[in-house]
């Protein structure tokens, strides 16, 4: 059996099954980021993503900068899905030693320059010869207890909401996001969110992690989901993944007391665009014409 006979989740699953993880793991594969005991009234949130060239970015059509920035990125996205706040970084670089020495220098000029804006010190790394780059960051962020939010905490009868707008990151701002971490804490201070997730593969696949993390089913809404300028069609939205949107529900009570007291005064637009129901109805969507279908799951996986 080779590794491409098996998609990238029951991979993860496989190989980390028999890891030792102690009382002191709160939360460990399958989320957003590890959830781990800190302090009295603090968890340590832990994430890492690769990111490269040829997968990620391409330098024939983006600039070193603009990969530095996303490697970077995607990292605090996800301790933003936790509900939690970026702290300390590793990084490592993989990298030709015939590459023209500006391009090592404008990766690093986008790691600074996002890290500067979400207060992320970067503490060390590693360096290695590769004939791809691969930047491989781990960040540690940390999140109050009581502000902690899983993919597994949506209840039948939660409001389905996403940050922004989806599809067709490719013409751009998969390159260029920023990642909503003052977003999500901004809600966090007056809000309860049930259950978050970053949209890194698509919005059909990540909602389907977060319902199979939470044991529901739930119904989206063709016409309500927020479309890019750049997006083709509603599949754009519901496929194309890169968008680093956060996805999220809420108690529908909840979800009226934002609309009515809090969204007016966010520069991010916030759309609800379903509901939680029964896990016996699956993941349906209302097509635009009112026609009501089991919704196709597909996005991006690496196998």
């Amino acid at each position: 059996m080779k590794i491409r006979d098996m998609n990238e989740i029951d991979l993860i699953r496989r190989l980390s099954k028999s890891f030792r993880l102690d009382r002191t793991v709160i939360k460990g594969p399958g989320d957003d980021a590890a959830v781990i005991r800190w302090t009295k009234d603090k968890y340590l949130l832990y994430t890492c993503d690769m990111t490269i060239e040829g997968v990620h970015f391409d330098l024939r059509k983006a600039a070193p900068f603009q990969a530095g920035w996303k490697a970077l990125g995607r990292n605090i996205s996800d301790i933003g899905a936790m509900g939690g706040v970026p702290k300390y970084a590793v990084v490592s670089l993989a990298i030709s030693g015939d590459r023209d020495l500006s391009v090592a220098d404008g990766i690093c000029r986008g790691i600074k320059s996002i890290a500067d804006r979400f207060g992320v010190n970067i503490v060390g790394g590693d360096m290695a010869e590769s004939g791809s780059i691969v930047i491989d960051i781990s960040l540690i962020g940390e999140v109050e207890n009581k502000k902690l939010v899983l993919r597994s905490g949506a209840k039948i009868g939660d409001v389905i909401m996403v940050t922004g707008s989806l599809g067709r990151s490719i013409k751009g701002k998969h390159l260029n996001f920023i990642p909503r971490v003052k977003e999500v804490r901004d809600i966090l201070k007056r809000f309860k969110i049930n259950s978050m997730i970053d949209i890194s593969d698509g919005l059909a696949l990540d909602l389907k992690r977060m319902l199979e993390a939470s044991g529901v089913g739930a119904c989206i809404y063709g016409s309500s989901i927020p479309l890019s300028k750049d997006a083709v069609s509603l599949n754009s939205a519901l496929y194309d993944g890169e968008d680093y949107e956060l996805l999220f529900t809420m108690d529908a009570k909840e979800a009226r007391r934002f609309y009515g007291t809090a969204l007016n005064k966010m520069k991010t637009p916030v759309s609800i665009i379903g509901e939680i129901t029964a896990k016996k109805n699956g993941l349906r969507i209302v097509r635009e014409d009112g026609k009501e279908e089991e919704l196709k799951i597909k996005g991006y996986l690496h196998f």
